[in-house]
């Protein structure tokens, strides 16, 4: 009995000192196989879509009677900016946009 407890403590031992000789170690920048992955960027910013229209246009400039007047300075904007167009009559205004969003 004694024997089996003195070789199961020498065994235990070795296998201690044969797991201590063990080192992980890696060398990124030698292998060309290896490489760091790049970081991903960063999300873009969070925008708020574009509204436009008469009525938009008519609140944020303050003074609705301005688009009207044809001697208004330019920033109440152009006719042709609220306005429709038939496809196959380019120069014909078939309606007003009142309410419009881009996506």
């Amino acid at each position: 009995m004694k024997k089996i407890l003195l070789v199961s403590a020498l065994v235990f031992a070795g296998s201690a000192g044969w797991a201590h000789g063990q080192v992980l170690s890696t060398n990124v920048g030698a292998n060309p196989q290896l490489t760091v992955p790049a970081k991903p960027s960063p999300a873009p910013p969070v925008t708020r879509t574009a509204r436009g229209g008469v009525v938009p246009t008519a609140v944020r400039n303050g003074n609705p009677l301005q688009m009207l007047n044809p001697r208004a300075p330019a920033r109440y904007g152009n006719s042709q900016e609220h306005v429709t167009f038939d496809p196959n009559n380019p120069g014909k205004p078939t309606g007003v946009k009142l309410f419009e969003w881009t996506f």
